[in-house]
Protein backbone atom coordinates (compact mmCIF):
# COMPACT_ATOMS: atom_id res chain seq x y z
CA UNK A 1 0.00 0.00 0.00
CA UNK A 2 2.80 2.40 0.95
CA UNK A 3 4.59 1.81 -2.07
CA UNK A 4 1.21 2.36 -4.28
CA UNK A 5 1.46 5.81 -2.69
CA UNK A 6 5.05 6.57 -3.14
CA UNK A 7 4.55 5.21 -6.59
CA UNK A 8 2.11 8.11 -7.29
CA UNK A 9 3.37 10.70 -5.53
CA UNK A 10 6.58 10.16 -7.65
CA UNK A 11 4.70 9.81 -10.55
CA UNK A 12 2.90 13.24 -10.27
CA UNK A 13 5.69 15.40 -8.97
CA UNK A 14 7.73 13.54 -12.80
CA UNK A 15 4.63 14.37 -14.83
CA UNK A 16 3.87 17.85 -14.66
CA UNK A 17 0.82 19.58 -16.34
CA UNK A 18 2.74 21.92 -18.59
CA UNK A 19 1.31 24.91 -16.60
CA UNK A 20 3.42 27.67 -17.20
CA UNK A 21 2.68 31.05 -16.47
CA UNK A 22 1.70 33.35 -20.39
CA UNK A 23 3.88 36.57 -19.71
CA UNK A 24 6.75 34.64 -17.90
CA UNK A 25 10.21 36.21 -19.53
CA UNK A 26 8.06 37.33 -22.46
CA UNK A 27 7.37 41.04 -22.68
CA UNK A 28 7.80 41.64 -26.49
CA UNK A 29 4.92 41.64 -28.91
CA UNK A 30 5.44 39.12 -31.76
CA UNK A 31 3.73 41.29 -34.54
CA UNK A 32 4.17 44.11 -36.74
CA UNK A 33 2.71 47.03 -37.84
CA UNK A 34 2.77 48.96 -41.56
CA UNK A 35 2.52 52.07 -39.73
CA UNK A 36 3.53 53.45 -36.02
CA UNK A 37 1.84 56.72 -35.48
CA UNK A 38 3.14 58.46 -32.05
CA UNK A 39 1.61 61.69 -30.86
CA UNK A 40 1.87 63.65 -27.35
CA UNK A 41 4.44 62.95 -24.75
CA UNK A 42 7.88 62.32 -27.24
CA UNK A 43 10.10 60.50 -23.69
CA UNK A 44 6.54 58.35 -22.67
CA UNK A 45 6.29 57.48 -26.48
CA UNK A 46 9.65 56.47 -26.76
CA UNK A 47 9.96 54.34 -23.33
CA UNK A 48 6.74 52.54 -24.87
CA UNK A 49 8.21 51.88 -28.22
CA UNK A 50 11.14 50.85 -26.88
CA UNK A 51 10.02 48.37 -24.04
CA UNK A 52 7.50 46.57 -26.47
CA UNK A 53 10.00 46.05 -28.85
CA UNK A 54 7.56 46.81 -31.62
CA UNK A 55 8.45 46.95 -35.42
CA UNK A 56 7.31 48.35 -38.75
CA UNK A 57 7.27 46.14 -41.47
CA UNK A 58 5.60 47.46 -44.69
CA UNK A 59 3.98 43.88 -45.56
CA UNK A 60 1.65 44.32 -42.56
CA UNK A 61 -1.98 45.29 -42.80
CA UNK A 62 -2.11 47.06 -38.80
CA UNK A 63 -1.67 50.25 -38.34
CA UNK A 64 -1.09 51.46 -34.88
CA UNK A 65 -1.80 54.74 -33.11
CA UNK A 66 -0.64 55.95 -29.64
CA UNK A 67 -1.88 59.37 -28.07
CA UNK A 68 -0.21 59.74 -24.49
CA UNK A 69 -0.90 62.85 -22.44
CA UNK A 70 0.89 63.47 -19.03
CA UNK A 71 0.25 65.92 -16.28
CA UNK A 72 1.03 66.98 -13.11
CA UNK A 73 -1.73 68.23 -10.86
CA UNK A 74 -1.19 69.88 -7.54
CA UNK A 75 -4.22 68.36 -5.00
CA UNK A 76 -3.34 69.69 -2.10
CA UNK A 77 -2.40 73.29 -0.51
CA UNK A 78 -1.48 74.18 3.29
CA UNK A 79 -2.94 77.37 4.63
CA UNK A 80 0.00 79.23 3.42
CA UNK A 81 -1.19 78.12 -0.37
CA UNK A 82 2.01 75.62 -0.36
CA UNK A 83 1.53 72.56 -2.35
CA UNK A 84 1.35 69.60 -0.39
CA UNK A 85 0.55 66.92 -2.42
CA UNK A 86 0.65 66.22 -6.00
CA UNK A 87 -1.00 63.60 -8.45
CA UNK A 88 1.06 62.17 -11.64
CA UNK A 89 -1.32 60.82 -14.57
CA UNK A 90 -0.30 59.62 -17.57
CA UNK A 91 -3.31 58.73 -20.53
CA UNK A 92 -3.37 57.05 -23.44
CA UNK A 93 -5.26 56.28 -26.26
CA UNK A 94 -3.89 53.01 -28.40
CA UNK A 95 -6.06 52.55 -31.52
CA UNK A 96 -5.36 49.51 -33.89
CA UNK A 97 -6.52 49.70 -37.29
CA UNK A 98 -6.60 46.91 -39.84
CA UNK A 99 -7.20 47.80 -43.42
CA UNK A 100 -8.34 51.27 -42.44
CA UNK A 101 -10.91 49.87 -39.81
CA UNK A 102 -10.76 50.01 -36.05
CA UNK A 103 -10.19 46.62 -34.95
CA UNK A 104 -9.31 47.81 -31.31
CA UNK A 105 -9.35 51.20 -29.37
CA UNK A 106 -8.70 51.83 -25.75
CA UNK A 107 -8.12 54.49 -23.35
CA UNK A 108 -5.62 53.51 -20.89
CA UNK A 109 -4.73 55.64 -17.30
CA UNK A 110 -2.10 55.50 -14.37
CA UNK A 111 -1.45 57.88 -11.81
CA UNK A 112 -0.40 58.13 -8.42
CA UNK A 113 -0.91 60.35 -5.63
CA UNK A 114 2.83 61.76 -3.50
CA UNK A 115 3.47 64.40 -1.31
CA UNK A 116 5.91 67.56 -1.92
CA UNK A 117 9.29 67.40 -1.78
CA UNK A 118 11.70 70.69 0.42
CA UNK A 119 14.30 70.38 -2.27
CA UNK A 120 12.51 71.05 -5.20
CA UNK A 121 15.71 68.77 -7.86
CA UNK A 122 14.37 65.81 -5.69
CA UNK A 123 11.21 66.12 -6.10
CA UNK A 124 11.86 66.73 -9.64
CA UNK A 125 14.11 63.69 -10.15
CA UNK A 126 10.65 61.85 -7.96
CA UNK A 127 8.68 62.73 -10.29
CA UNK A 128 10.90 61.49 -12.98
CA UNK A 129 10.75 58.78 -11.56
CA UNK A 130 7.25 58.40 -11.10
CA UNK A 131 6.41 58.92 -14.89
CA UNK A 132 9.14 56.02 -15.84
CA UNK A 133 6.82 53.88 -13.43
CA UNK A 134 3.60 55.24 -15.04
CA UNK A 135 5.08 54.30 -18.35
CA UNK A 136 6.00 50.91 -17.41
CA UNK A 137 2.58 50.74 -16.06
CA UNK A 138 1.30 51.18 -19.53
CA UNK A 139 3.44 49.63 -21.48
CA UNK A 140 1.95 46.38 -19.42
CA UNK A 141 -1.64 46.96 -20.53
CA UNK A 142 -0.62 47.77 -24.06
CA UNK A 143 1.34 44.19 -24.31
CA UNK A 144 -2.30 42.67 -23.37
CA UNK A 145 -3.90 44.55 -25.58
CA UNK A 146 -1.69 43.71 -28.29
CA UNK A 147 -1.05 39.84 -26.91
CA UNK A 148 -5.09 39.74 -27.01
CA UNK A 149 -5.47 40.61 -30.90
Amino acid sequence: MMRKILLIVIMLFISSCGYKPIYLGNNEFKGEFNEITLEGDIKINRQIINSLNLNTNLMSTKKLTLKTNYVIVPTSKDSKGQVETYRSLIKTLIIIKENKKIINSKNLESEILYSNKENKFELKKHQDQIKKNLTNKISEQILIILNLL
